[in-house]
């Protein structure tokens, strides 16, 4: 492969809501929350070795690439919370696998890129709303469906203090699920789907139960069912858990109903578990972007 001399790449990645109720490790939403990660070629061989999830995506990147791997400096600057359900690992990933691929002249489109994500996350739907943006449904196959998210939408996310790791939630998920159960999430799972690409989004309104893993991850996101009940009786559409927590996302149309009344019933009902911050938040539709290569 040829060098095509650029040294510094800058990358705006978004954050994102995933699972959204019952779509477990399928949906997700792109939020306009964002961090850059600038990426800048140094002499040497190698690959940066102080940063272990930053060195596995350089890694996978140039094998993919078959690129001869050269060293670099990265930084990263933003506003998405970390280890709070709302896709910072991929803001870091993908922000890696893009400004790398800009620096080598893009020898990777962006669904060679999506794929290398979602591999090195473990599941598509954070990796695909990172790279796509908007709201976004993937399967097992691989295969990614993308719809613009209208701006009247917004999103009230609920950010408490505390982290969460996603590791530690899985392990609470059950091994097996009942058919009743099952049916349930899907049917609610199929309507989102359509109440998203329709932008029928009054549709919403008690489709976002899910038996896949809300009821099970809230032994470790207290006050989950109390913040969803609250900005639904304030008029959101719903609610659901943001990935595997410990943030809370809250859908609502802007005409007719006064956010600020969602936003202080939502902090209202957590302020017995702990602190939090609360954003109000439109979809982002473009996705990852290079901001600048040189």
């Amino acid at each position: 492969m040829s060098d095509s001399g650029f040294s510094h790449a800058l990358v705006q990645v978004p954050g994102s809501t995933s699972n959204i109720g019952p779509g477990f490790d399928c949906m997700g939403i792109a939020l306009q929350v964002y961090n850059q990660i600038s990426v800048t070629r140094q002499e040497g061989g190698g690959i940066s070795p102080d940063h272990p999830m930053v060195a596995t995506t350089a890694a996978r990147f140039f094998a993919e690439a078959v690129a001869e791997s050269f060293s670099f400096s990265w930084t990263i600057e933003g506003e998405v919370p970390i280890s709070r359900g709302l896709g910072s690992s991929v803001t870091l990933r993908q922000g890696i696998l893009q400004g790398l691929n800009a620096l080598l002249g893009e020898p990777l489109d962006k669904g060679v890129l999506f794929r290398l994500g979602a591999e090195l996350e473990g599941h598509p739907d954070n990796a695909s709303a990172g790279v796509y943006g908007g709201f976004t449904c993937t399967n097992a196959a691989g295969t990614c469906l993308y719809h613009s998210v209208d701006p009247r939408l917004k999103f009230l996310v609920l950010v408490p203090e505390r982290e969460l790791l996603t590791e530690a939630a899985r392990q609470v998920l059950p091994e097996s699920l009942s058919h009743e159960h099952a049916v349930i999430s899907l049917g609610n799972a199929c309507v989102i789907t359509s109440a998203f690409a329709s932008q029928q989004y009054e549709a919403l309104r008690g489709s976002f139960l899910d038996h896949f893993h809300q009821p099970y991850r809230q032994v470790t996101n207290p006050g989950l069912a109390e913040v969803i009940a609250a900005a639904e009786s304030a008029g959101a559409l719903g609610g659901f858990l943001s990935g595997s927590g410990s943030s809370i996302a809250c859908p609502a149309q802007e005409e007719g109903v006064p956010l600020r009344r969602i936003a202080e019933a939502m902090q209202k009902a957590y302020s017995v578990v702990g602190p939090s911050r609360l954003l109000v938040l439109e979809a982002d539709n473009e996705g990852a972007k290079t901001l600048k290569v040189s």
